[in-house]
């Protein structure tokens, strides 16, 4: 498409108005003033277009040319992600840290390197037909991820020349019969999902390690999560926790309005902390968007959907990828306030009314997908979504948008926060609509009785609660010794288990077999205590037991040989509660 040129009409903040732009189309860029600021058009009024620069507007005036090109915002994808950090809108950032602290106008720098060289190795021949999605050869990116190129979408044909070894960005790997090259990359627009064959029901849990969330409160590998909590709750450690332990392949992190020196923490710490799973550099499976509180408000709410293009990527190949946006209410902020730069109708709290469906197409991108390609491979992208409601308060319009169309929330508590129950989630509030989907898969991969023993956990949590209202009326001494004993079970339960410390190296990922066998321990004491009870044996003998500080403590215990300890203590129970006279 031919340019098409006009002139700067006004400018509102990062809102600005271009005239004699006949011709120009909805989302796509431009650049915008004499330094080029990029920019994204939003708007169209006859040959006026409204345009939201990301990049600082300071300066502008009145006159400057505006340039046109076409294009929509795209996200380059390819060898070279893994390991980076980018702005919102793919800038690397060790790059453009170079020229100063901050970021120059104007500055464009490809988000790939494409003079680099990578081994190549390819798995198909000059000859063999392919399609989208289809893999036609690998090289290793980090040491643990394989680089896998694909056919892009939209292309097919009879391969004519392949290359092999060493290719760099810029050179050709393959050339169809009709002329077609493909390259080490490609390019995507940000706000269009990419294509898969079809969307797989949620039958596998995404593994996180936190027992909370595991065994409570699951989600699914390719599910969504949202993540509200008050200022101090732990959202953030929540989300490094994740990135750290989970199960998964590729982590995305995205950090949207954050204040810069907890994205200072995120690039400082993340070089230097290790992949549990393979003892290697976190850093080789994770690549960083960082769009801090004070950088462009339009990059910011351009950033999540550049953030869930690159995971779409790699779950092309068929990894399993995991998506940690932190926090979405910093990018619903930025939509508010490019939205009342346009002069548009608000709605609750200032809000656009299109905030809800900007949101669900967000989280739609999650899933789990039979890949394009003929070998039948599937990937997933799991988005845990922070959220920041001001003063705590759940009713406000990102949190409900998000619960619309989140599989299961993660609240966090104030006040578990403040007791330093860590991670602080209120499980009153809390809730998860993949437990049933999930049951199949934890009676055969865990236990048969694991789907029975978690929903005698959830029912000991709300019998301590409906116990606490009566306590606080008549005092714990007046409760039956039964109930308080229930009270007692529902400590070890909640201090013992839900309670995870992600500073400890034996306590900071829980196997689902130790989740179980905390589960059969905790349920062992309890059923042990009450025939004891039956049979006459004080209260007071029964709490003073040493095997209940033993309980409290099995956190601590590490992973390897827990089954043995916990089948150990549980006849420890059998023998001595029942023996006690």
């Amino acid at each position: 498409m031919d340019e098409i040129r006009g002139k700067i009409y006004g400018v509102s903040g990062p809102v600005v108005m271009a005239s004699s732009m006949k011709g120009a189309k909805m989302h796509t860029t431009c650049h915008v003033g004499y330094a080029g600021l990029l920019g994204e058009i939003i708007r169209i009024e006859g040959d006026m277009v409204t345009i939201q620069v990301y990049e600082d507007t300071t300066g502008l005036t009145l006159g400057e040319e505006v340039i046109s090109f076409g294009r929509p915002l795209t996200a380059m994808l390819g060898p070279g992600l893994l390991s980076n950090v980018y702005d919102g809108i793919q800038r690397p950032l060790y790059i453009v840290s170079e020229s100063g602290a901050y970021i120059g106008k104007g500055i464009r720098i490809e988000g790939l390197d494409l003079d680099r060289k990578w081994g190549f190795n390819p798995h198909k021949k000059a000859g063999d037909e392919v399609g989208p999605g289809d893999i036609l050869g690998s090289f290793a990116e980090t040491e643990s991820i394989t680089h896998k190129v694909m056919v892009p979408p939209g292309v097919k044909g009879v391969i004519k020349e392949i290359s092999k070894g060493s290719v760099s960005g810029r050179s050709p790997v393959c050339v169809l019969t009709d002329g077609k090259t493909i390259r080490l990359f490609q390019e995507w627009p940000v706000r269009v999902p990419r294509p898969f064959k079809s969307k797989l029901p949620p039958t596998d849990p995404f593994v996180t390690g936190q027992r909370v969330f595991d065994t409570l409160l699951p989600i699914a590998e390719g599910g969504t999560a949202a993540v509200p909590g008050g200022f101090g709750t732990g959202k953030t450690v929540v989300e490094h926790t994740i990135a750290k332990y989970a199960r998964t392949d590729i982590v995305i992190y995205i950090g949207c309005g954050e204040r810069g020196n907890e994205m200072t923490e995120v690039l400082t710490e993340f070089p230097h902390l290790k992949d549990p799973m393979t003892g290697l550099p976190l850093n080789m499976r994770t690549v960083i968007i960082a769009n801090t509180s004070n950088m462009p408000v339009a990059a910011r709410e351009a950033s999540i959907f550049t953030g869930i293009t690159i995971a779409e990527y790699f779950r092309d190949m068929g990894y399993r990828v995991a998506l940690m946006a932190d926090s979405i209410s910093r990018w619903a902020e930025a939509l508010r306030e490019i939205s009342s730069r346009l002069e548009e109708m608000p709605s609750e709290e200032g809000f656009p009314p299109y905030l809800a469906s900007r949101l669900g197409g967000f989280y739609e991108r999650a899933g789990k997908v039979n890949c394009l390609g003929n070998d039948g491979r599937t990937g997933s992208v799991t988005v845990i979504s922070a959220i920041s409601p001001p003063g705590g308060d759940f009713s406000e319009p990102v949190t409900q948008a998000s619960l619309r169309v989140a599989g299961a929330l993660w609240a966090l508590d104030t006040e578990l926060a403040y007791a330093r129950h860590f991670p602080a989630v209120n499980w009153k509030r809390s809730f998860s609509l993949y437990y049933k989907k999930l049951s199949s898969w934890f009676e055969r991969e865990v236990a048969p009785d694991m789907v029975e023993l978690r929903s005698r956990l959830a029912a000991l949590l709300q019998k301590e609660e409906d116990l606490n209202e009566v306590v606080q009326v008549i005092g714990v001494e007046a409760l039956q010794d039964s109930d308080r004993l229930t009270l007692e079970a529902a400590t070890i339960a909640r201090e013992g288990f839900l309670r995870q410390s992600a500073f400890s190296e034996t306590d900071a990922f829980a196997s689902f077999e130790k989740q179980y066998w905390m589960l059969k321990a905790i349920f062992s004491f309890l059923d042990s205590s009450m025939k004891a009870l039956e049979s006459g044996v004080y209260l007071e003998r029964i709490i003073e037991s040493p095997l209940r500080t033993s309980l409290l403590r099995m956190q601590n215990l590490s992973n390897e040989g827990f089954r043995e300890w916990a089948e150990d203590m549980i006849g420890k129970i059998e023998k001595e509660l029942l023996s006690v006279e």
